[in-house]
């Protein structure tokens, strides 16, 4: 059998693999994950009272700096061409916080699930840091892959 774990060579040790022989398709990943907050802490949001200002559009922008730079925080991670970075950030009074979805595109010889994880990484982290002054006691939670499509594993979509 060969090694499930590719980032490892036969003796173990840590590689960048090599995908050069893989052909360039259509890649796309989405990821989510939240921001859980006070009721109060979320108002300051959806109302427009957030001190340091537009958190959710600031968040977005992080979010999308993010995808771009993750082969430069992910050791193992390529460089890639993103072509598209889509993040959401929706209040959700049920949670009470913010609900961050990113989807990632690319056309390329590996596929960019980091990238959509990272995405949302930094868009939550934005988010806390934006609103910490207010809630030091915010939850960043369920940050996970929904799906991925593209490459030769084809689609992934996560259960409920």
């Amino acid at each position: 059998m060969t090694n499930p774990l590719t980032h490892f060579d036969d003796q173990g040790h840590a590689h960048m693999v090599d995908v050069s022989a893989k052909p360039v398709t259509d890649r796309t990943a989405v990821a989510e994950g939240a921001v859980v907050m006070q009721p109060e802490t979320l108002a300051l949001v959806t109302e427009g009272r957030a001190k340091k200002g537009d958190v959710l559009g600031v968040a977005r922008l992080a979010g999308i700096m993010g995808a771009k730079k993750t082969s430069d925080l992910i050791p193992l991670c390529h460089p890639l061409p993103v072509t598209k970075v889509a993040l959401d950030l929706v209040p959700d009074p049920a949670l009470p916080g913010i609900r961050v979805t990113a989807t990632v595109k690319t056309g390329g010889q590996t596929g960019v699930e980091m990238e959509a994880l990272t995405a949302v990484s930094v868009a939550c982290l934005t988010v806390y840091d934006m609103l910490k002054a207010a809630e030091k006691g915010m939850r960043i939670e369920g940050i996970r892959l929904l799906m991925k499509e593209g490459g030769k594993s084809g689609r992934f979509e996560a259960g409920a």
